[in-house]
């Protein structure tokens, strides 16, 4: 902090101001291309996908949490092993010129530049630890819960490069903008220059490990003379010239090799190499200076202040309304708790400045100031909101899981029924979004319960929010034929089936139902006979697809349709345990029916 309490200034350390004119890197253009080329590869990479149905899995390094937790060899696993390996002798290239999301924070810190806003760093003793937890909640956590017990796959070596739904594991397109948006933009803003990667990236904690082994490094020779361009023109905030003069050359992990520092330099003197520096460290004379400590922003207070902000944050958004992905918690909890300081000077001082912007002066706040007086108490009353949402979703959700461990209609039963219904009601009542899942839930626990019409409402509600929720359609279903209103529960079954044909609950339901009510058979035929063509040809989704329309077929006794669509879909897959079964029934009613014969023959390899 700056040493005149009466001006109080964050972040309090001033930009290094070097010698003489600094020079532009040559650099930038041949990262950007890089950086452009990655992108393509990318969009290469989902184009793939989207044109043949299958591709490489994705190449994420947290997919990593697959291999050590399950044995699931992936793409993301083998990509996350290279670039440590790599990062161990050249050190961090891939972050400094692979990685879109430094793209997108050096993206940000040019574009304001721009209106002439330099972000400084924020200088942090605790949330520097952030990405060294979020590696640990990554890649450590998943596996130490499955080597205890958590009732899960075992964990077998497997080999998965390649996969049919690259976007399972990944937050839908709104949830992955806003990611990059907070942690490629706003983090910047805040933090400074390269913000996320200091304060949480869960990759970068494991190359800043790996890089302190590398033997390539930017060196130095005797040729410089500290004029701090190197310093000035660094985006990672390494203070170069003081490192290459005291050690020979650049030691903080933070280092992405960029090679902007080696490009300004007017002597030359920089260069990436290995091996020892060509410039001996400077020695001082006897006796030898105390180190210099470095300069941080915050008091250990405010520091434990903000940690706590941060991990209250973190547990208040992440997976909030079940959308919002583990690294943009992060970034959102880092603002959060970087407000919060903000907020409390701003409130206990006379004069206060936070980047570029003097938000109190003598005593009296300015128009920026106002601003952050009335948005900082919103955002932070968001995030309690958020707190409060989340902390009763999580608490109804392990009721509910609670109540499948107890026997339907016992004391245990009822009241593990009654706190989750509690708790998901207040998440309904007070969630800024209405999300289908708690609702969902809602009506599945009051269907439990005498209150019929409210579980009722609730996943009509739900199927409001996603008219594709199965779940939803076969609870509403099975509430509705309690109703005895049996067209309009077929019609949910068959909804249900449109989007999991191989449901089992869903189907046998149906097939229950055509079986009572022949009135329903022609229209809920006619409905199954559209799904086969809505799904991929020959894939699993279509097979079970088949099946569906083949068992209604056969209750409708039009065996010779029936027996074509089993055809379809023993020639996708010979094994299908209920298509056989279907063809074991047509079999029994119809033993004459050679279309029939000749289908089992070749299933039994006649």
């Amino acid at each position: 902090m700056t040493n005149d309490p009466t001006k109080q200034t964050i972040p309090a350390k001033g930009k290094h101001k070097p010698r003489g004119e600094v020079a532009k890197s040559t650099r930038t253009r041949w990262r950007v291309l890089a950086l452009v080329l990655v992108h393509v590869a990318v969009l290469a990479h989902v184009m793939h996908w989207w044109s043949t149905g299958t591709s490489i899995s994705p190449v994420e390094p947290s997919e990593a949490y697959e291999t050590i937790a399950y044995g699931t060899v992936n793409a993301g696993f083998l990509l996350l092993v290279f670039l440590i390996l790599s990062t161990a002798i050249f050190g961090r290239f891939f972050c400094g010129w692979a990685c879109h999301l430094v793209a997108y924070q050096d993206f940000c810190a040019s574009l304001l530049a721009r209106f002439g806003l330099r972000p400084k760093p924020v200088r942090s003793r605790l949330l520097v630890w952030v990405p060294v937890l979020a590696a640990i909640d990554i890649f450590v956590l998943p596996a130490l819960q499955r080597f205890l017990g958590d009732g899960g796959a075992s964990w077998s070596l497997t080999w998965a490069t390649t996969t049919d739904s690259l976007w399972q594991t990944f937050p839908g397109w709104a949830m992955a903008l806003a990611t990059l948006f907070v942690d490629g933009f706003l983090v910047v803003w805040f933090f400074g220059s390269k913000g996320f990667c200091s304060y949480g990236c869960p990759y970068g904690a494991l190359f800043g490990v790996a890089q302190k082994v590398a033997p390539g490094r930017i060196r130095v020779d005797d040729n410089c003379e500290g004029c701090g361009h190197c310093t000035a023109v660094c985006t990672s905030n390494v203070e170069v010239h003081r490192e290459v003069a005291k050690f020979g050359f650049v030691v903080d992990s933070a280092c992405m090799r960029c090679m902007d520092c080696v490009s300004v330099c007017p002597k030359g003197a920089l260069s990436f190499g290995f091996g020892a520096p060509e410039a001996a460290p400077k020695k001082a004379a006897a006796p030898a200076p105390r180190k210099p400590q470095r300069t941080y922003d915050f008091t250990w207070p405010e520091e434990l202040a903000m940690a706590l902000v941060f991990a209250a944050s973190v547990y208040a958004l992440r997976n909030l309304y079940g959308a919002v992905p583990f690294l943009l918690a992060i970034g959102l909890a880092t603002i959060a708790a970087l407000t919060a300081i903000v907020l409390a000077r701003l409130l206990r001082e006379k004069s206060l400045t936070f980047q570029h912007y003097a938000l109190r002066a003598d005593g009296k706040l300015t128009k920026p100031g106002l601003v952050a007086l009335v948005f900082a108490p919103l955002y932070l009353l968001f995030v309690a909101h958020s707190g409060f949402v989340n902390y009763h979703q999580r608490q109804g959700v392990h009721w509910t899981e609670a109540t499948a461990q107890e026997v339907p209609g016992s004391p245990a039963f009822t009241s593990a029924i009654a706190q989750a219904t509690r708790h998901l009601t207040f998440v309904a009542d007070w969630s800024l979004v209405a999300t289908a899942e708690v609702h969902n839930r809602l009506g599945q626990l009051l269907a439990h319960t005498e209150d019929r019409a409210a579980a009722i409402g609730h996943l009509e509600r739900a199927l409001e929010i996603d008219a594709q929720n199965a779940s939803a359609h076969i609870a509403l279903a099975n509430l509705l034929l309690l109703e005895d209103q049996r067209q309009d529960a077929a019609s949910h079954l068959l909804d249900a089936l449109a989007v999991r044909p191989g449901e089992p609950r869903a189907a046998n339901a149906l097939l229950s139902l055509l079986l009572r009510d022949g009135t329903l058979r022609e229209d809920a035929t006619a409905r199954l006979a559209l799904l086969p063509a809505t799904f991929d040809q020959g894939g699993a989704l279509q097979t079970e697809a088949l099946v569906r329309l083949a068992e209604a077929q056969t209750i409708a006794l039009d065996f010779n349709a029936a027996l074509a669509n089993l055809d379809r879909a023993l020639t996708q897959n010979l094994a299908h345990p209920t298509a056989l079964r279907a063809l074991q029934i047509i079999l029994q009613r119809a033993p004459d029916n050679a279309q029939a014969k000749a289908l089992a023959n070749r299933v039994q390899g006649k």
